[in-house]
């Protein structure tokens, strides 16, 4: 039973779709020509500093503004599903990935590799430039609160993701001991740190500046499996040794033997020491930390959110600069397309398997997902905007943070660049047709 208005918006959804994706498309040729190196209108030192501003200031507050205004502690509860659909979609992204290394078969060297560039999408950055493009629109079909409501659903994600980013992907994509040389004593890191900034390709700047400077001695080195000797019989004097002594409070060694750690477990210990989780509380995951807070304690949101609002100026202001966020976003994108594909030795073979897995089956795929969740009640009833997100979780390219942890662990860079390059280059056409059917799904389901 469809109602007057659902049948005009029949026969106007394709309009609707494609708009916003033109939109950022033509945002993103105008970075591409403005950093093309031919015609060198602006220096790619610009569009690193754009992309801090973007990570330091615009994407915090945006972050803060609409995901302060529009969570409460009952909607806190009720959109559970949506971090939980990260790991899904994650899930099924790295089954797909394991599907291709079978099919396609690329070098041993990059089967992690393969698996992690196919499992982990944008949930962030490209995710905020639809949503923000599609609330842009006059007839779009979710309502006044369009921009809130996405915002605040993306910038929830985002946490699930930069969690698993520093903590899985970051030690899945360590080099491994057969093919890499082994860095002793950070010599290789501080000669990549002597290097020009300006020489690093863009990708690794562009939605986590600074990350290389996260570097530890142990970043560019294979060492799990030197930890663990899985597939090395590297001698044990390379791992730190514990002060059994002093941990065990004794001096008898019958009680050191009872109370010393179990060596699997002291190797665990020592390998999640070395994962920079730490990292995680940049300025983004502060402003969405922040908001939760504000915006789940009344009294406190009074104060900052509402005409009225003692500081509302200063919301404001926020708001002001978070309107830059979308539009940087997109020439920042377009500056990275403009430096082109690197060389691979992923072959096409692969490149093509990881891209069609990304853009192509995974999307139809989240469909099934999304639309199980529904029936079985796990989402909030009549918000096509949570609908809306959490089928585009499933159909974003490879995020782009992926490129940053490559070239931060000196693993596969070049690969990470070609492919993330395709991907976005064909996302481009995968999003307009996946977004005209998302929108008929919601609106006709």
């Amino acid at each position: 039973m469809f109602d007057e208005s659902t049948v005009r918006f029949g026969g106007a959804d394709l309009t609707t779709a494609i708009v916003p994706l033109l939109k950022l498309l033509c945002l993103t040729v105008i970075g591409l020509l403005l950093a093309n190196p031919t015609m060198q209108f602006i220096p790619k030192a610009t569009f690193k500093l754009l992309s801090k501003l973007v990570f330091a200031l615009f994407l915090p507050c945006l972050i803060f503004t609409e995901l302060g205004q529009s969570i409460t502690l009952e909607n806190f509860v009720d959109w559970w599903f949506i971090p939980v659909n990260v790991l899904v979609s994650t899930a099924l992204g790295c089954l797909l990935g394991f599907l291709v290394v079978i099919i396609c078969r690329p070098p041993l060297e990059l089967t992690r590799f393969t698996i992690i560039m196919t499992g982990f999408g944008n949930t962030g950055n490209l995710l905020l430039a639809v949503v923000g493009s599609v609330c842009h629109t006059k007839d779009n079909p979710f309502g006044k609160q369009c921009n809130a409501r996405g915002v605040a659903y993306v910038s929830l994600s985002q946490w699930v993701s930069v969690i698993l980013v520093y903590t899985l992907v970051y030690h899945m994509m360590e080099p491994p001991m057969e093919y890499y040389e082994i860095v002793e004593e950070g010599t290789e890191i501080e000669a990549e740190r002597a290097l020009n900034d300006i020489s690093r390709p863009l990708l690794v700047e562009a939605e986590w500046p600074g990350i290389e400077e996260k570097e530890t001695e142990h970043s560019k080195t294979p060492f799990i499996a030197r930890v663990f000797k899985s597939i090395s019989g590297i001698s044990s004097s390379t791992i730190p040794e514990l002060d059994v002594a002093a941990e065990s409070g004794g001096n008898s060694p019958k009680s050191i033997r009872c109370l010393a750690e179990p060596r699997v477990v002291r190797r665990m210990r020592i390998v999640a020491e070395q994962t920079p989780i730490q990292h995680i509380l940049q300025p983004p995951t502060i402003a969405s930390l922040l908001a939760i807070i504000i915006g789940s304690v009344p009294q406190l949101k009074a104060v900052f959110f509402g005409q009225d609002a003692p500081l509302s100026f200063m919301t404001d202001s926020f708001k002001i600069l978070a309107g830059a966020m979308v539009p940087s976003v997109m020439l920042i994108l377009g500056g990275m397309l403009a430096e082109g594909p690197n060389e691979s030795k992923l072959g096409l073979k692969t490149t093509i398997g990881m891209t069609v897995a990304r853009l192509l089956v995974l999307p139809v795929l989240g469909i099934g997902i999304v639309a199980l969740s529904d029936k079985l009640n796990f989402l909030v009833e009549d918000d096509p905007m949570l609908r809306f997100v959490l089928l585009l979780q499933y159909t974003t390219p490879s995020a782009i943070l992926l490129g940053a942890i490559a070239s931060l662990r000196g693993y596969a860079v070049s690969e990470a660049s070609a492919i993330l390059f395709w991907q976005h280059v064909f996302a481009l056409f995968s999003l307009s047709l996946y977004i005209v059917i998302y929108f008929r799904i919601i609106m006709y389901v």
